[in-house]
């Protein structure tokens, strides 16, 4: 979803870190439960000590279901105008 929110406004970011960050001070939305997630995810992926109950399993889908359906919504009422500027704001920060 947020690479769905990226293409919209026309901003291309290959880094999950950046796209974090971009998500947070660029469009100002709370990137805590997706920090979390990806946290969560490195962990399990490249590491051996530890464990997970299916309640915690439970809980993350949820978390991600959350957050695809609040930048859905985002998304949904972006206007061109808004893009516009989101991508002109980004581009000045860069500079």
């Amino acid at each position: 979803m947020l690479t769905a929110l990226f293409y919209k406004v026309g901003i291309k970011c290959e880094n999950h870190s950046a796209s974090i960050i971009i998500l947070k001070d660029l469009f100002k939305i709370d990137n805590s439960k997706i920090s979390f997630a990806k946290t969560e995810r490195v962990d399990k992926q490249y590491y051996v000590d530890f464990e997970i109950s299916k309640q915690e399993v439970e809980n993350l889908v949820k978390l991600a279901e959350q957050f695809n359906s609040m930048l859905y919504n985002f998304i949904e009422k972006l206007t061109t105008k808004q893009a516009d500027e989101y991508r002109e704001e980004l581009k000045k920060a860069l500079n």
